[in-house]
């Protein structure tokens, strides 16, 4: 019965990178591998046709004959077998799979001692308490070293023994036919150790599930997005590991009257319309109590007064900001009959002047008339 060519195979063109050829033996390997498919006796054989394939595809002088002569030109090279043998097969599929099945190349196994997960608080704070910097207290959830056994899961007066199947190494082999796949200790779960007597507080886990309560110190001007890192208040490490860190991220609320732009402060301020004409002095807010702002005569909706250094010092560092007031003209409205009268008097004493009065909206209508005058109707 004919071979099947080993592109189709793997599924890869025939002009496949070495990365592509790799990536597509490990997808198969995995999907076909008999440890995973135990109640599938075909999947086996599935196996080791993808394992020759990718044995010849990925040789460089093995491919090269393959291409030139197809099946007869490796089947010498091969000696009849899958040419690496069991060890060779061994060191290939650790290469390929050895960050899925625990283990480098013939590697000791993993040390149980790791460190400990990282977490995030998020923290919501006000404008004020952001810009002024605020010490508040956190209650989190998080794993601490046990007590009882001193983080190695042990019973009190007890250690940690090394495991029995694998020796230490964390990793075992097994034999498959003309494979030895090396797959991660069942026993230990590829720690290296057992603990045959584990501790009545953690249940040999060396961790516990307990609420703590942090101080944090918020430092005058952080914005929303700015972290703080609480070293080592992280997850407890296991096996007495190191503990992780804890970062506290900064969420500041919508404030009612000030946005906020980096290091400035911007505020939206109504005026009156008569204020507008004549101008006037009028209290605003800013983060350090109320200043006066003097409107001169003649303002207009969207003037931009600057207020400097009342703003936001950086947490990082650098000059203070500025708070930005813009204000609003603001149209009386419910007027009585009395206050129309006098608004449309005032509105007949207005248009007498002309564009003296109004120079924005005449050259607006300036140019309104002279854009239709130059258009073509048909």
């Amino acid at each position: 019965m004919a071979k099947e060519d080993y592109y189709e195979t793997l599924g890869v063109a025939r002009n496949a990178s070495d990365g592509e050829i790799k990536k597509a033996f490990r997808r198969l390997a995995m999907k076909y591998h008999p440890d995973r498919n135990t109640d599938n006796p075909k999947a086996e054989e599935q196996f080791k046709k993808v394992k020759e394939a990718y044995d010849v595809l990925s040789d460089e002088k093995k491919r090269s004959a393959y291409d030139q002569f197809g099946h007869a030109g490796v089947e010498a090279s091969m000696g009849g077998g899958f040419g690496a043998g069991a060890e060779g097969f061994s060191d290939i599929f650790s290469d390929v799979f050895g960050d899925i099945f625990g283990g480098g190349r013939r590697g000791g196994g993993r040390s149980r001692v790791q460190r400990g997960a990282d977490l995030r608080y998020n923290l919501e704070l006000s404008l004020e308490e952001a810009v002024a910097g605020t010490e508040v207290k956190i209650r989190i959830p998080t794993l601490t070293p046990c007590t009882e056994c001193g983080g190695n899961g042990a019973r009190k007066g007890t250690s940690p023994t090394t495991c029995g199947t694998c020796h230490g190494h964390g990793v075992v082999r097994i034999q498959q036919g003309f494979f030895a796949v090396q797959q991660t200790c069942p026993a230990c779960h590829g720690s290296g150790q057992q603990i045959r007597d584990p501790c009545r507080a953690c249940y040999g886990k060396g961790r516990i599930q307990e609420n703590k309560t942090l101080s944090v110190k918020v430092p005058a001007g952080v914005d929303t997005g700015d972290r703080i890192r609480l070293s080592g208040e992280g997850e407890a490490g296991e096996a007495g590991g190191p503990s992780g860190d804890l970062y506290v991220q900064i969420q500041v609320r919508e404030h009612a009257i000030f946005t906020r732009d980096g290091a400035n402060l911007h505020c939206e301020v109504p005026i009156s319309f008569p204020m507008a004409c004549l101008g006037g002095e009028l209290e605003v807010p800013t983060l350090d109590g109320k200043v006066m702002l003097k409107i001169p005569a003649e303002t207009q909706t969207g003037k931009l007064f600057r207020l400097r250094g009342k703003g936001v010092k950086p947490v990082r560092g650098g000059p203070v900001g500025d708070l930005l007031c813009r204000v609003r003209v603001e149209v009386p409205v419910s007027l009585t009959k009395e206050q129309t009268d006098l608004i449309q008097q005032l509105e007949l004493s207005l248009s007498g002047g002309g564009s003296r009065h109004s120079p924005q909206a005449h050259g607006w209508f300036d140019g309104v008339k002279k854009f239709f005058d130059g258009m073509k109707f048909s």
